[in-house]
């Protein structure tokens, strides 16, 4: 088995705060998405991009990921009108600019001053969707103070439900516009790269939003284990079934999505009891490795919902435009972005951020052309053929997972 892209950082304890290094002097603009992962890596402590670019186990399934595009074949039409290409969509009652949004990612802090709020700011720009981690290291309020576009709310089950319930008030009063419950982690996944390296929260940054006794294991940094992996036994119940959504949908007249869903029978499922919207996942590989590719589980999803109307979002693995027509043409509404944003609010906060998003819908409006479909509905399974990986580069490029 090949050793995973990102080589871990020391095994050293966490530092108090979290030293970036300067900017490079006047860079060259970025053409792809993976110059941003050039910059933030020049930038962002050893320990810091360990946790971000880690997945569990031995990062099988943070690899599958991205071999999963190397199998798709795109299948261009000609002779078709594409004088003007429209990457506009409407999900859930709002309309964005782009398909392609932020997937829930946490404790922004880590990656620059500004955190969250940056993070909306580039979203916003870029007229994306932005999902707000249940961590995140600025409150809701702050975030939804700065955003020009629609915020969602992610959240994981916690043990005290009254903070849950809290949550989801403030929320609907800030102005989000639904919430987001993640479902594949009752416990975090074996995440080698934070144990060796005793990762732990610095104490200058924080999950905010949740009271600080119940986050205080977050920062206690103990070599050999992650201090989020002991946090999560703590603060997330295990216990939560499916039954236990009536309770959440009780909560809240928002729209719910359920994010972590690999398979047909969970989709369904996931119908009955209600659910507004799915995300297809597998936690950008960082839960259970072994778990298929995001990308190999989309279509079966799509078809086990498709006559319910159920939206269906995707995230794992996109590194592009075409990357994201690919999810699209399976049958994605749209297209989540985790490690490329991170990638870019450390290299250049607000702007890096918009940057990415910016590049990745500027890709996905080129490739709807080059393959003649000009409007997001006419990106359908028509335009992609799947089959063997297309080549050792493509099938270990770097920057692999969420």
């Amino acid at each position: 088995m090949s050793a995973p892209v990102d080589a871990p950082g020391p095994d050293v304890r966490a530092p108090d705060t979290v030293p970036l290094g300067p900017p490079p002097a006047d860079p060259p603009p970025a053409l792809r998405i993976e110059d941003y992962r050039h910059r933030a890596r020049r930038r962002l402590d050893a320990r810091v991009w360990d946790f971000v670019q880690g997945g569990a186990g031995s990062e099988r399934t943070l690899r599958a990921n991205r071999r999963a595009f190397a199998r798709v074949t795109l299948r261009p039409r000609v002779l078709v009108d594409v004088a003007a290409c429209d990457t506009g969509t409407e999900l859930l009652g709002a309309r964005l600019a782009t398909p392609v949004g932020v997937a829930p990612t946490a404790y922004h802090r880590l990656l620059h001053p500004d955190g969250e709020v940056a993070t909306a700011l580039g979203a916003g720009a870029a007229g994306a969707l932005y999902v707000v981690s249940v961590f995140a290291s600025r409150t809701l309020e702050e975030i939804a103070a700065e955003a020009t576009g629609p915020l969602w709310l992610q959240l994981y089950w916690l043990r005290r439900r009254e903070i849950l319930a809290g949550l989801v008030e403030r929320a609907a009063a800030a102005g989000y516009r639904a919430l987001v419950l993640t479902l594949d982690a009752p416990q975090l996944g074996r995440r080698h790269r934070d144990a060796r390296n005793g990762f732990a929260i610095p104490s200058g940054i924080s999950a905010v939003n949740l009271d600080a006794a119940l986050m205080a294991s977050a920062h206690r940094s103990d070599a050999g284990r992650s201090a989020l992996a002991v946090h999560t036994a703590e603060a997330v119940d295990p216990s939560v079934t499916w039954a236990d959504l009536a309770w959440l949908r009780g909560r809240s007249e928002l729209p719910l999505v359920l994010k972590g869903v690999l398979t047909a029978e969970d989709a369904v499922l996931a119908v009955e009891h209600g659910a507004d919207a799915i995300v297809v996942s597998n936690h950008g590989g960082r839960q259970l490795d072994g778990a298929p590719a995001s990308l190999d589980a989309l279509a079966e999803v799509v078809d086990a919902v498709g006559a319910a109307g159920c939206p269906v979002l995707f995230d794992g693995g996109v590194r592009s435009g075409t990357d994201a027509f690919a999810a699209l043409a399976l049958g994605a509404r749209a297209v989540l972005l985790g490690r490329p944003v991170l990638w870019g609010l450390a290299a250049d906060g607000a702007a890096g951020v918009a940057g990415v998003l910016g590049l990745a819908t500027e890709e996905l409006a080129h490739t709807m052309a080059l393959t003649g479909r000009p409007a997001l509905p006419a990106v359908d399974r028509s335009a992609v053929a799947r089959g063997a990986a297309a080549g050792t580069a493509a099938g270990t490029a770097p920057g692999t997972g969420l």
